[in-house]
C-alpha cells in the first residue's frame, strides 16, 4: 500500500509538472503562428522567405517581453520551449541528413568547404574574443557565420548551455546581416565575372540559410541554384562533427572541474555515455539510419517540419526571455564581430571560386 501512494503521488506530480508547462508553452505557439503566418505572406509575395520565421519567432518574443514581463505562471513552460523541445528539433534534424551527400559531393571540393568552416570557426572565434565578447557568445557567432547561420546558432546553444540573451543577440544580429548578403551578393556577378558554377560555390559558402541560398541564386540561373544548395548542404553537414566536438570538449572541461572540486574519484565516475548530450546522440543515429536507407522517405517531409517547427517554437521562447536592455550593452561589439567575420568569409570564399575555373 506504501508503494502505491507513493506511485500515485508520483504520477500526481507529474501530471501537475506538465499542467503548470501548458500555459508558456501556448504562448510559445501562439507566437510561432504568428512568425510561420508572416513568413508564408513573404513566400507569397517574394517566392522566398528574406527572414525566416524562426528570426521572426525570436524578434516577435522580444517585442512581447519589452511591453510585457511574463508572470511566474507562464515562466516554466517558456523555459521547456526553450531547452527541450530545442533539444528535440536538434535531434529530428538528424532524419534528414544522409553521408552519402557529402560522398558525392567530389573530395576536393569537400575539402575546400570543410578547411574554409574551419578556418572560419577558428578567426570569428578569436576576433569575437579580441572584440570583449563572452566565450560561449563568441562560440555562437562563430558557429553562426561559420557554418549556417540560425539553425548552427540553434544547435550549439543547448551543448554548450547558452542563456537567451547571448542566443539573441547571435541570431538577431546574424539575421539582419543575412538578408543583406541575399540582396547584395548577385551584384558581385557582374563585378567579379563569376561564373554560374563560381556564383553557385559563392552563394554556397557565404549566405547562411538553405532558402536564402535560393533566393540569392535564383537570379542567376539553375547552375547557379543546384551548385549553391549543394555546397550548402555540405556546409550545413559539418553542423554534426562541430556539435559533437563542442559537446565532448564541454564535458572533459566538467570532468575536469568536478576532478579539481570534488576528487579524481567522482570525476572518474562520469559515464562515457554522458559525454555527448542525448540529442546529439539521437542525431548521429537518426543519421546513420538515413544513410542506410532505414528511414522511409515518406517520413522525411514531416519530420524536417517537425523539426522546424519546433525550432521555431524554440526561437520565440527565447526572445519571451530576453532582456533587450542587455542586448544594448553587446551590441556593437557583435555587430563588429559579425560583420568583420562575414567580410572574411566572403573574401576567403572569393578566392576559393576563382580556384575553381
Amino acid at each position: 500500500m506504501p508503494q502505491q501512494e507513493q506511485d500515485q503521488r508520483q504520477k500526481q506530480g507529474a501530471l501537475k509538472r506538465l499542467f503548470l508547462l501548458i500555459p508558456g508553452i501556448l504562448l510559445c505557439g501562439v507566437v510561432t503562428i504568428i512568425s510561420l503566418g508572416i513568413q508564408a505572406i513573404e513566400e507569397r509575395v517574394f517566392d522566398h522567405p528574406y527572414i525566416e520565421a524562426l528570426v521572426v519567432a525570436i524578434l516577435l518574443g522580444m517585442a512581447v517581453r519589452t511591453a510585457w514581463e511574463p508572470a511566474e505562471r507562464w515562466r516554466s513552460g517558456i523555459a521547456f520551449s526553450a531547452k527541450q523541445l530545442l533539444e528535440v528539433a536538434v535531434m529530428l534534424l538528424g532524419a534528414s541528413i544522409s553521408f552519402a551527400a557529402i560522398v558525392a559531393s567530389g573530395g576536393l571540393l569537400i575539402g575546400a568547404i570543410a578547411v574554409t568552416v574551419v578556418i572560419m570557426l577558428a578567426v570569428t572565434y578569436g576576433l569575437s574574443r579580441i572584440l570583449g565578447l563572452k566565450t560561449k557568445l563568441a562560440i555562437l557567432i562563430a558557429c553562426g557565420n561559420s557554418i549556417c547561420g540560425n539553425s548552427a546558432i540553434a544547435a550549439v546553444a543547448p551543448v554548450i548551455e547558452a542563456d537567451g540573451d547571448d542566443i539573441a543577440s547571435s541570431i538577431s544580429f546574424t539575421a539582419i546581416l543575412g538578408v543583406l548578403m541575399v540582396l547584395g551578393l548577385p551584384l558581385l556577378i557582374p563585378l567579379l565575372k563569376l561564373t554560374a558554377t563560381q556564383y553557385g560555390i559563392l552563394a554556397g559558402l557565404t549566405v547562411y540559410a538553405v532558402p536564402q541560398v535560393l533566393a540569392a541564386t535564383v537570379p542567376a540561373g539553375i547552375v547557379s541554384t543546384q551548385i549553391g544548395t549543394l555546397v550548402k548542404l555540405v556546409r550545413v553537414l559539418m553542423l554534426g562533427p562541430i556539435v559533437v566536438g563542442l559537446s565532448l570538449f564541454v564535458a572533459r572541461r566538467r570532468k575536469a572541474a568536478g576532478t579539481a572540486k570534488e576528487g579524481a574519484a567522482r570525476a572518474a565516475s562520469i559515464s562515457p555515455f554522458k559525454l555527448v548530450p542525448w540529442f546529439i546522440i539521437g542525431f548521429l543515429v537518426l543519421a546513420a539510419l538515413r544513410s542506410f536507407q532505414l528511414v522511409p522517405d515518406i517520413a522525411i517531409a514531416p519530420v524536417t517540419k517537425t523539426a522546424a517547427i519546433l525550432t521555431v517554437v524554440s526561437m520565440a521562447a527565447l526572445g519571451l526571455g530576453v532582456d533587450v536592455r542587455v542586448l544594448s550593452t553587446v551590441g556593437g561589439r557583435v555587430t563588429a564581430a559579425v560583420t568583420l567575420s562575414l567580410m572574411l568569409l566572403l573574401g576567403l570564399s572569393i578566392g576559393l571560386v576563382h580556384f575553381f575555373k
